[in-house]
């Protein structure tokens, strides 16, 4: 087989995915995440059970992921400098990008000091919006949300909602995942 006959068959091998994907969940995806597994990713990095990774997702170091949590596409899951740790019944949106290092000082003193290396734990029923970026060392609790396009950049105690750069509180998560109310100190 030739390269151009393996690229007719992978293109027909996408068409039909495709095809699928549309038909059965009105979505139209790129190629790796149409066409690669989410679920069985996920049980190749061990997640727990029924987790969900894209292809796109980078995955670094000691990750470790809890059931029914979803990653999104184009995330970045940065487990290399300490360990990160997200919990069960997690949604973790497109573009998001969680960091357990940073190379600031390494960069500023011209390599004389080391990178800044710190875990990162995020608890159980949290939400991460889209395009979010969590650095190394934050503590996410239970049942919290981070709003779209939030840096964070400090703890954020449970059932707490946070939004912007840097992020701060802006509300309570209240219930017991039957029936959670969100309740905001500030008007959007």
């Amino acid at each position: 087989m030739n390269t151009d006959e393996l690229f007719e068959m992978l293109k027909q091998l996408y068409a039909k995915q495709d095809q699928n994907l549309r038909e059965s969940f009105d979505r139209s995806l790129p190629f790796q995440d149409g066409v690669f597994d989410r679920w069985e990713r996920a049980q190749r990095l061990r997640f727990g059970e029924g987790a969900s990774i894209y292809n796109s997702s980078l995955v670094y170091g000691d990750v470790r992921v809890g059931e029914q949590t979803w990653i999104g596409p184009n995330t970045i899951l940065d487990g290399s400098g300490g360990g990160l740790s997200i919990g069960a019944y997690c949604s973790i949106s497109s573009g998001v990008h969680i960091y357990t290092h940073d190379t600031v000082r390494w960069a500023l003193s011209r390599g004389r000091e080391d990178k800044r290396v710190a875990a990162v734990d995020i608890g159980d029923c949290v939400y991460i919006g889209p395009q979010s970026v969590i650095v190394a060392g934050v503590n996410i609790g239970n049942q919290c949300v981070v709003g779209a396009n939030s840096f964070v950049n400090n703890e954020v105690e449970p059932g707490t909602v946070v939004v912007g750069t840097p992020a701060r509180p802006i509300g309570r998560v209240f219930g017991d995942g039957k029936d959670v109310r969100i309740i905001l100190d500030v008007k959007i």
